[in-house]
């Protein structure tokens, strides 16, 4: 790809240059900017092909709440703008990945307090500082991650010292260390080489520290090298997730070019047409997915018959699938009034229906998150700091938010416990044991307890083809996970949800709850059920409507 002549220049205007306060926000927006183009990239590696990979939207998110904290800045000191970057990208962390990201930056500020510009010797240290606060960070670090790739760079920076002599040159050296050590991510971590994918944290790393490198050599941050994907890895479910003024419909094309594409004058000329762009290929076949307005309805279809042949075309009504979306889960909820002394509990919550389960069972606030929405640290604190008790009992509900949890206990004079619950069934079950009144160190250790008393299944559809847990999937079959590990995929719904409980031995249970996601109609869930109770006479089975996005049912046995 050819340097914008404009900017080509830049890295001799600004080698040899101090870096100061602004100089560091440039990087960071040019970093933002890169990620956010390769954000559906590392969205699709997720491990199970399930359609929560959200690694790249958190990363995105947080760098985004980072760079707004410094946006109209004038500072010039670098070390009070990165203070204030680690700042924003602290409160606006989400995920295990943005928490831990967050912590390189945190780490990387106290190393640079209050110097008014980086030099070469500076950075050494600033990165060694990021990686050891980002793995104390983490209880039990786990090699094979963005830990290591953090690891790494900060290693081969140590090992730099003395042989190159500016900071532009360090960067080119630890950009190249950054993308081979996620290439070494599937040897550190098993699971990752079953899944035929690296590290999608460490990949988000290596975008941003890759985007200041671009920006400094003036190549293009708004298309990606890696413009084409395969057809697996487009993960097309995610661009419903918003919907922005002027996009009113969803078009995407299937089409054989009868030349090679020419890919920055495709993208070029797609941008004209609308966003959420993606393109996938596989055998020659390509796929365009894009999001525009009524008047350019059928521009992207002509576009692409004058550059070959189309061979299927698929258009969907966005704003009308999002109102039918929204329909069928309604309704607000009655929260549990606290007083001071008082055991509160704040809960996350995939849906309406399931906030409104905990709701019953005493749940003081409800923060929305779960798969594909996880919620940010100042989220969680803004749920319970205007509680008028000083005793907090956060429930995350998913294995991705209990960094982001754990982090806002840290951020606050209130006495805050974080029963590390992975699922709602889990969180369900300590919720039980909640005396509102109680002890509280009695309390928190009943509840802890109390989530190993039940199981957790998930029913969903395979994103990609992929072979693990010894289980084969085929894209777009149901599948059913039990306690995190993938056990069934089948081509129907009914047969996903019998072999998951024949998996789970559900006849050694008393209890069978089902809850029902917002992409599966009353009527069909009535169907199943009537089975169930046929073929389970002895349990007790119950239906509530959870609302959860993207999953068929969340399943609790116990």
């Amino acid at each position: 790809m050819s340097a914008d002549p404009v900017v080509q220049s830049r890295r001799e205007l600004l080698s040899g240059k101090p870096i100061e306060g602004q100089s560091l926000k440039r990087l960071m927006h040019a970093s933002l900017t890169w990620l956010r183009t390769n954000q559906q990239i590392v969205n699709a590696l997720n491990v199970f092909p399930v359609p929560d990979g959200d690694t790249g939207t958190n990363m995105v998110l947080t760098m985004q709440a980072a760079y707004d904290e410094i946006a109209e800045s004038p500072e010039r000191n670098f070390g009070k703008m990165a203070h204030n970057l680690a700042h924003g990208a602290l409160m606006g962390a989400r995920g295990n990945s943005g928490v831990i990201l967050s912590q390189l930056f945190r780490g990387f500020a106290r190393a640079v307090d209050n110097i008014a510009t980086l030099d070469l010797p500076m950075l050494i240290q600033a990165l060694e500082s990021a990686r050891e606060t980002a793995y104390k960070g983490v209880v039990r670090p786990v090699e094979g991650t963005i830990l290591t790739v953090a690891k790494d760079v900060a290693s081969v920076a140590a090992a730099k010292k003395g042989l190159v002599h500016d900071p532009i040159d360090l960067l080119e050296a630890i950009v190249n260390e950054a993308d081979l050590s996620v290439a070494r991510t599937p040897d550190l971590l098993p699971v990752l080489k079953e899944a035929g994918v690296v590290d999608s944290g460490g990949k988000g790393l290596f975008f941003i520290l890759e985007g200041m490198l671009r920006y400094i050599d003036g190549l293009s941050l708004e298309t990606t090298n890696n413009a084409v994907i395969s057809l697996s890895e487009m993960a097309l479910e995610h661009t419903m997730s918003s919907i922005e003024p002027g996009q009113d419909f969803e078009v995407i094309v299937d089409f054989k070019p009868a030349e090679m594409l020419n890919l920055p004058d495709f993208y070029s000329e797609l941008e004209q047409m609308g966003t959420s762009i993606q393109v996938g290929e596989g055998d020659g076949m390509y796929r365009l997915h894009i999001h525009v307005p009524t008047e350019k309805l059928y521009t992207p279809i002509d576009y692409t018959r004058s550059l070959g042949t189309v061979t299927k075309v698929a258009i969907e009504n966005l704003i009308a699938q999002m109102e039918n979306e929204d329909a069928p889960c309604v309704g607000g909820l009655s929260l549990t009034p606290v007083q001071p002394g008082q055991n509160a509990v704040v809960v996350v919550s995939p849906g309406i229906g399931i906030a409104r389960v905990f709701a019953s069972l005493g749940a003081a606030a409800i923060v929305e998150g779960g798969q594909t929405m996880n919620p940010s640290i100042e989220e969680v604190i803004r749920a319970f700091e205007n509680l008028p008790s000083d005793h907090i009992i956060i429930l995350p509900n998913n294995k991705n938010i209990i960094l982001t949890a754990q982090a806002a206990a840290e951020l606050t004079v209130k006495h805050v416990s974080v029963i590390p619950s992975r699922t709602v069934p889990q969180g369900l079950a300590a919720m039980m044991r909640l005396i509102p009144d109680g002890d509280f160190d009695s309390v928190t250790s009943e509840m802890e307890a109390a989530i190993e008393d039940v199981e957790t299944g998930e029913i969903t559809y395979a994103t990609r083809s992929v072979e693990i847990d010894g289980v084969q999937v085929q894209e777009g079959q149901f599948i059913a996970l039990h306690n995190g590990r993938l056990v069934v995929a089948a081509s129907t719904l009914q047969e996903t949800l019998l072999g998951f409980l024949e998996k789970a031995q559900a006849e050694n249970f008393e209890l069978i709850t089902l809850f029902y996601g917002a992409n599966i109609s009353k009527k069909e869930v009535f169907n199943l059920t009537d089975q169930l109770q046929a073929l389970y006479p002895n349990q007790t089975l119950e239906i509530q409507e959870g609302c959860q996005p993207h999953y068929y049912f969340i399943i609790s046995l116990e």
